[in-house]
């Protein structure tokens, strides 16, 4: 067995993504039990009212805070998670990394490119590993779409869709949070979903030239939370206050392949729970992933075969197929295909790679640099949509 050490690792901000992330940390040595590096949690933090010391109970944390700073300064940190509301990202992702530790933290990071920029500077400056929560591509049957693509099974990609649709904001009794304002929860649903969405299309399909994108708000009014909010709750007679960013966003995108792909996203999709899923065609297949289905591809004969595409092309049959441990990490989880992974396993997946760039010295995963870029498409779809122009994305 490898020779492993302990390292410390702490959580700032304990709401549901707070714990996900203490869970997974938790879960590590269980499923790469070879792993170099072995997380032991030594705090959290939370300014909500006795929620850090609950969580620090309920983890096997050493101590609790409710001002973050004091993580900081905790010299048996050397790793923080931060799973706090997106205005704070910079501020607390960047202290992070000046304090000399190593981040991992959950997107968009900020609420513009120039935010998760800053957060970029910071890595740079201090030479520490991070980790962005872009969680979908750590799906073992995305990474096999992933192989599919650049094998050439589907021939050329030419066009694709990708949705990421839900329901969490569909009820105009959804507690006003800090996701729906401007000020503190940036972009609405593009910070939310469509930067996983911008990070899948990269992931898949590679660089995006340009976008042109329409955004809506169809719940124009919330009740204002009375007490501190998890999740997505209801706060039903609260006083009404006004839903200041996206609900709805679908965007056109041109990739620097040539291809083409569609980007829709919303939050108030009444019938759909965690919707998300992509659909790529090319010249000779198609390959089709669908998120509540984690396990799974759909694949045209030429893409499940060979790595040579077969001449067939039209009135080509649709096969349903289960991946199994040859596919990314599913092995570490389950022993055969068609056995159920989790959302929770995927951030163990990003736990594993978080601590792997650490021993190493080497990005593994997704990092701050695929935030940077996501942020800078988010930043395109945001002024297109304000102009209905063609924007180019930058870098």
């Amino acid at each position: 067995m490898t020779e492993q050490r302990a390292l410390g690792v702490a959580v700032i901000g304990m709401g549901w993504m707070g714990a996900v992330h203490a869970r997974a940390y938790s879960r590590l040595r269980q499923h790469y039990p070879d792993a170099a590096l072995v997380p032991r949690l030594i705090t959290v933090a939370d300014d909500v009212p006795g929620r850090a010391a609950q969580a620090a109970a309920q983890y096997g944390a050493r101590c609790a805070y409710e001002d973050w700073r004091a993580v900081l300064d905790d010299p048996e940190v050397e790793a923080v998670s931060v799973t706090v509301p997106n205005f704070l990202h910079t501020e607390i992702g960047s202290a992070v990394l000046n304090a000399g530790k190593h981040l991992w933290i959950e997107k968009p990071v900020g609420l513009s490119a120039s935010d998760a920029q800053a957060v970029a500077q910071a890595a740079a400056t201090a030479d520490r590993q991070t980790a962005v929560g872009f969680n979908y591509r750590h799906a073992p049957a995305v990474a096999a779409a992933r192989q599919i693509v650049a094998d050439g099974r589907i021939g050329t990609p030419t066009h694709a869709r990708f949705r990421l649709f839900s329901d969490y904001a569909a009820h105009p009794d959804g507690a006003l949070s800090w996701r729906y304002s401007r000020a503190r929860g940036g972009n609405g649903v593009l910070g939310d979903l469509a930067s996983h969405g911008a990070d899948l299309v990269r992931y898949l399909l590679g660089d995006i030239a340009a976008v042109v994108a329409d955004t809506a708000t169809f719940v124009g009014q919330r009740p204002t939370p009375t007490a501190a909010t998890s999740g997505h709750q209801l706060a039903t007679g609260g006083v009404p206050g006004p839903v200041e960013n996206e609900d709805y966003a679908g965007v056109l995108l041109r990739l620097a392949s040539g291809a083409r792909c569609v980007l829709e996203t919303s939050r108030v999709a009444v019938g759909e729970q965690n919707s998300y899923g992509f659909e790529i065609h090319g010249t000779a297949g198609l390959v089709r992933w669908d998120y509540r289905r984690m396990g799974e591809l759909e694949l045209t004969g030429s893409a499940g075969g060979p790595a040579e595409p077969s001449p067939g092309y039209q009135d080509e049959p649709v096969s349903a197929v289960f991946v199994g441990p040859g596919a990314g990490d599913y092995g570490s989880f389950q022993p055969g295909a068609a056995n159920p992974m989790s959302y929770d396993d995927l951030k163990v997946i990003e736990a594993q790679r978080f601590l792997t760039s650490i021993h190493t010295g080497e990005p593994v995963g997704a990092t701050i640099a695929d935030a940077v870029y996501a942020a800078r498409v988010l930043d395109a779809i945001t002024g297109s949509a304000a102009t209905g122009a063609w924007v180019a994305v930058d870098g």
